[in-house]
Order: structure tokens, then C-alpha cells, then sequence
């Protein structure tokens, strides 16, 4: 098979421009001469006419050769130019073999430049489109994650970035946020998937509900434990819209699809405040707060609230009252409302 079918089976194969493959297998040869013959001056071309490499060493016209390396006579160079004279210095074609190794050289320098050629193809398709929302189907599970494919491109989704307990299954659709593009594929892989982040809820909400894609409905903070739970805190600046029904919807036909995006993950969608006190005790939902004092230059938000709901408040292993805390910007700290009014009457009476 000429080279000239290799390449072309590339082109196809490969999507690369052909000019650029050719040069790429020149550069690849020259490495497997250089590493033969490194004291030679090389240089290798493709005849796109024979489909054949012309390989080239520099020779200075001299009189008397003595090395026949890298000089040549004046009746030699006249052959290849007949303006040829002593000292110039002339190209002449190079028969000297190469082996395995040389041949190994080659193949290596070759597909890495294919590789280098790639990445940068990927990189310019995706580099602004990070932090997008993007569909693809489950291609394979590896022990750090699992491979998705996006049409012809294939994207990595760690375990670490991935939803607790989800279960990956190769040829299932998925959708996760473009996290991040490597110019330099890490481990093989260029195009980072996320699934676990505040910001793949913020962009699903922006996905499945127009109001907020139009920015009738405006998502002002996103906090989330993956797997577990995330509070989504939103306003509207039109008093005849409802943010948070709008987010649910009649029956919850809004917020259903994103649930089950999410694995069925649990969402408190918060209504936003000016007023710190009345946004802390909307956070603490599903708990019903009797009343909120934001303590002076503190960071710390005291929360009175009755007993029965005291659990509802800090939540499984604390995690609500942590995602409220987030949330707000301050810690909450729960005081029990009847030892609270105690303490409001002690200081009544002094």
C-alpha cells in the first residue's frame, strides 16, 4: 500500500485536514531519521504524485571528498545542479535504511501530533460552552467513572463528581453540566462531566421552567449535598408571580422532571428575602420557626422554633440545618421556644 492510501484511510478515518496529515507523517519520518542518523542533516517530503517519501541529506560540494556523508563532488552535485560550486551546500536524495526502532520513533511522533491535533479540534468546540448542560448515553464504566458519548465525541464523568447511589447504565441517555475543557486531555480525557454540583441544578431549573430561562423567575443561590438534598432560593421582582409555585407547578409538573434528573434527590425551593430574619426561617424548611434574631457583626442567626420540629430543622445528619446555614451566609443556632420565653421574661423583670 502506497503511504499516500495511509494517509488518505486517516483523513477519512480521522476528520483531519490532509495537508496537515501529510506534513504530520513527514514529521514523524524525519524523528525516525534524526534518531538513525543523528548527525545528519535530514529532511523528508511527500511526492503526492507516487504516493512515495523523497528523503533528503544536506551535502557540501567539495573537491576532493573525504567524507561521504555529508560531502559530495563537484561532478556529483553537477548531476543534481549544474550551477552547483565549491562550498554550496545541496540537498541529495538519501537511500540509508532504517530499522524497527526508527520505524516505532515514527509511529510515535505521528499519532501524537494526531492526538495533539484533536485535542486542540475538541478544545475549540467546547471551550465556550463550558458550564452548559449537555446530552449524551452512557458509552462504559471504568473504576474512576463512567464514559459518555456526545455524538462523535466522548466526555468522562468521575465517580467524585457523579450522584451518590446512581446507578450507570452503558446505553442510557444522561445529561450532565460541561465542568470543564482541558486543552490537555488528563488521563485521556478532555471534556469533564458534573452531576453533583449546585450549579447542575441552577441550570436544570433554567432548562425545564421558562419563567426562570426568560428571567421572569430569577434563581438567586443554589446550595446542595448530592444524594441528599438541595435548597434553591428564588424571587420575582412582579408581585402577580408566584416564584416558588411557579417552580413546582400545578400537581409539581415543573419540579418532577428535575427530581428525577436528580435520582429523586429531595429539593426546598426557598423563597428569597430581603429581610435575613424571614430568609433564615424560610431556609430551615420543612421546619416551622416561631421567630429569628440575627445576633450583631456575629455571622450567627438564633432560631427559635418548638420542639416537634426541632428534628425537621437540623434533618438527617444535620444536613438541612448545614444547607440553611449555606444558604443564609450565617450559622443557626435552634433554641427551644419555651426556654426561650423564659429567657424573655427574666429580661422583662430586671
Amino acid at each position: 500500500m502506497k503511504l499516500t492510501d495511509v494517509i488518505e484511510a486517516l483523513v477519512e478515518e480521522r476528520d483531519i485536514n490532509r495537508d496537515i496529515l501529510d506534513q504530520i507523517v513527514c514529521e514523524g519520518m524525519l524523528a525516525a531519521y534524526e534518531k538513525r542518523y543523528p548527525d545528519l542533516s535530514i529532511r523528508v517530503n511527500l511526492n503526492k504524485k507516487t504516493g512515495e517519501l523523497v528523503v533528503e541529506v544536506e551535502k557540501q560540494v567539495i573537491q576532493t571528498v573525504d567524507d561521504e556523508e555529508i560531502q559530495i563532488s563537484t561532478r556529483k552535485a553537477a548531476t543534481i545542479d549544474k550551477d552547483a560550486t565549491v562550498g554550496d551546500w545541496l540537498w541529495v536524495p538519501f537511500s540509508g535504511p532504517i530499522g524497527r526502532i526508527e520505524i516505532l520513533r515514527a509511529k510515535q511522533v505521528i499519532a501524537q501530533k494526531i492526538r495533539q491535533i484533536e485535542a486542540g479540534a475538541v478544545y475549540n468546540e467546547f471551550k465556550n460552552r463550558q458550564g452548559e448542560i449537555l446530552q449524551g448515553v452512557i458509552h462504559k464504566q471504568e473504576r474512576a467513572g463512567v464514559v459518555v458519548k456526545i455524538q462523535e465525541y466522548t466526555a468522562f464523568l468521575p465517580h467524585s463528581l457523579s450522584i451518590p447511589e446512581e446507578k450507570m447504565i452503558v446505553g442510557h441517555p444522561i445529561r450532565a453540566l460541561l465542568k470543564e475543557v482541558l486543552e490537555v486531555p488528563r488521563n485521556e480525557n478532555q471534556l469533564i462531566l458534573d452531576r453533583a454540583s449546585a450549579e447542575f441544578v441552577e441550570r436544570l431549573f433554567e432548562l425545564e421552567i421558562p419563567e426562570v430561562f426568560e428571567k421572569l423567575v430569577e434563581v438567586k443561590k443554589v446550595v446542595r449535598t448530592a444524594g441528599y438534598k438541595a435548597k434553591v432560593a428564588v424571587v420575582s421582582r412582579d408581585t402577580n408571580i408566584d416564584p416558588v409555585g411557579t417552580c413546582v407547578g400545578v400537581g409539581g409538573v415543573r419540579i418532577k422532571p428535575i427530581l428525577k434528573e436528580l435520582n429523586n434527590e429531595k429539593i426546598d425551593i426557598v423563597l428569597w428575602s430581603d429581610s435575613l430574619e424571614d430568609f433564615v426561617a424560610s431556609a430551615l424548611k420543612p421546619a416551622e420557626i416561631n421567630r429569628v434574631e440575627i445576633a450583631d457583626d456575629s455571622g450567627v442567626a438564633r432560631v427559635w422554633l418548638d420542639e416537634d420540629q426541632r428534628s425537621l430543622a437540623i434533618g438527617r445528619m444535620g444536613q438541612n440545618i448545614q444547607l440553611a446555614s449555606r444558604l443564609a451566609g450565617v450559622n443557626i443556632e435552634l433554641v427551644q421556644s419555651d426556654k426561650a420565653e423564659l429567657e424573655q421574661q427574666l429580661r422583662e423583670t430586671l
